[in-house]
């Protein structure tokens, strides 16, 4: 088996967690570096996180969210935001690729035009959805970078997410889309992986 399939298999979501253990700063570090090369729409990187290490704010956090025995017991908590107005970035972004020679004055012009174009003409609520799809597909990848660093998490959606804005000083413009836990899963309690449809029973070819 190789490394890829083996993180993905072995990839679980903890139910609890070994106390007391500190997740390295290098860590994280590492993680987030090779996190910047996931997909998102445009380039436009919606994403953005929210670590929690402090033990009297991550009390905070329990609290409003109902109180989920999982975060008490995480080396980290982090919350995962995407940002309604990425596409305002755009004009950041390429002009990057342009000094690069990857792309020229007029396929710049060209791409930030549609950019602004189909965010703002398919208004808030297409702003809104697509800050929850890339940030989603940037946290699993989180997971399966912190599982090669053999740390386990969590994925949650069960928080209120006005309080953790005020908590957090989250700005307007991002949306939270998940809580991740993070840190030493403890498998004194585990149970074997529950079941699993079978490939045909979501998938269609035509």
């Amino acid at each position: 088996m190789n490394e890829f399939l083996k993180i993905v298999r072995e990839r679980r979501s903890a139910d609890k967690f070994v106390e007391n253990i500190t997740i390295p700063r290098e860590d994280f570090n590492e993680i987030f570096r090779d996190l910047s090369l996931a997909p998102s729409a445009f380039n436009l990187q919606h994403a953005k996180y929210y670590v929690i290490e402090d033990r009297e704010l991550n009390e905070k956090v329990y609290e409003v969210a109902f109180k989920q025995y999982k975060i008490k017991t995480a080396s980290a908590t982090i919350i995962v935001t995407g940002d309604k107005n990425a596409y305002l970035s755009a004009s950041k972004i390429y002009e990057g690729s342009m000094m690069l020679g990857m792309i020229d004055k007029t396929q710049y012009e060209i791409m930030i035009n549609s950019i602004k174009n189909l965010y703002e003409g398919w208004g808030e609520s297409f702003q809104h959805d697509e800050a929850i799809r890339n940030s989603c597909l940037s946290a699993m990848q989180f997971m399966l970078l912190a599982k090669n660093k053999d740390w386990d998490t969590c994925p949650m959606i069960y928080f209120e997410k006005d309080k953790i804005k005020e908590l957090l000083n989250i700005p307007e413009n991002e949306v939270p889309a998940l809580m991740i836990t993070m840190g030493k899963a403890d498998t004194s309690s585990s149970k074997i992986r529950g079941y699993r449809k079978p490939a045909d029973e979501f998938v269609k070819f035509y």
